[in-house]
């Protein structure tokens, strides 16, 4: 089994995500640290522990509060686009009281742990990477992968003309991440707009799921298809971190380019002359992923 750390700030696609990769036969999720973004830490604590109650892993993961804020700007969410509770009205707003450890203490814990064995997927802002780099750099240093969702590197962004939400939200986090010699693999708005699931695919997959995680999906996702009824695909969502979680468990085809990627003040993410700093998916096969995701989405916890 590979070990897994999944740092998230839930949010839709967020919760599809975490349920897709609970039901990757080789994969642990051992720890799930969360963090602001989408929605208010403490809510997206609270909703992890629901997603994690809906997916019913075998051995259910360390659940770490992270950080709170961004480091040195005020805290922009995204409940216009994911709902008042951060999953589409779903389950109402919660709470979590933030008792047990620090999320980036247990991102330096299982980094000295499993060393190169560890994947730490980060679906959020990079708040709680940025926090633990400043705990202990050598030891996220020897971390095997960082896989993170984020950036806008050749297409416009969705926040501003040329930044993504994610990196927006902390570039002084993003900025620390992206230049502390670490193996970021980057999965930006490049090639997540190229994974869109419609309702109609995703109810006829639903058909064949367990029931309680057949409801929670469809009330959840009922609101971003809502809303995002405008788009030329109606009726459709793009599955921005689900792609992240395929990158990382390499179920999704893509192709990764070395770059050198400067983070603006604003968030912006674009390619920049100098030794590569991390690397970046540039092109994928969205049929071959959405075919993946949602066999995986579908079948029993594993």
């Amino acid at each position: 089994m590979r070990p897994f750390v999944i740092d998230t700030d839930p949010g839709i696609d967020d919760a599809l995500a975490l349920l897709f990769a609970f039901r990757v036969p080789d994969v642990a999720v051992l720890a799930l640290t969360t963090v602001a973004g989408n929605v208010e830490v403490h809510l997206g604590t609270a909703n992890t522990r629901r997603i994690v109650e809906v997916a019913r892993p075998a051995t259910p993961p360390v659940i770490a509060r992270g950080a709170g804020e961004p480091l040195a700007r005020p805290l922009r969410t995204a409940v216009g686009y994911h709902g008042d509770d951060g999953l589409g009205g779903a389950v109402g707003p919660g709470t979590d009281a933030g008792d047990g450890p620090a999320g980036p203490d247990v991102l330096v814990e299982m980094a000295r742990r499993h060393g190169s064995a560890l994947t730490i997927v980060a679906l959020g802002p990079l708040t709680n990477l940025a926090l633990a780099l400043e705990r202990d750099r050598r030891a996220l240093a020897q971390v095997g992968r960082l896989v993170a969702m984020g950036g806008a590197v050749d297409v416009p962004g969705n926040v501003t003309p040329d930044a993504e939400f994610n990196i927006h939200v902390d570039p002084e986090a993003a900025q620390r991440v992206l230049g502390a010699g670490l193996p970021v693999e980057l999965v930006p708005l490049d090639v997540t707009r190229q994974v869109v699931l419609t309702r109609e695919r995703l109810d006829a997959a639903l058909a064949t799921a367990p029931a309680a995680l057949g409801r929670f999906v469809t009330d959840m996702t009922r609101w971003v298809f809502r809303i995002d009824q405008g788009r030329p695909e109606a009726l459709a969502m793009s599955l921005h971190d689900p792609l992240a979680v395929g990158v990382a468990t390499d179920l999704a085809a893509v192709e990764m380019e070395d770059i050198c990627l400067r983070v603006g003040p604003d968030g912006e993410t674009r390619r920049a002359i100098g030794p590569p700093n991390c690397r970046v998916a540039v092109r994928v096969d969205g049929e071959r992923f959405l075919v993946t995701f949602l066999e995986h989405l579908c079948r029993a916890s594993s």
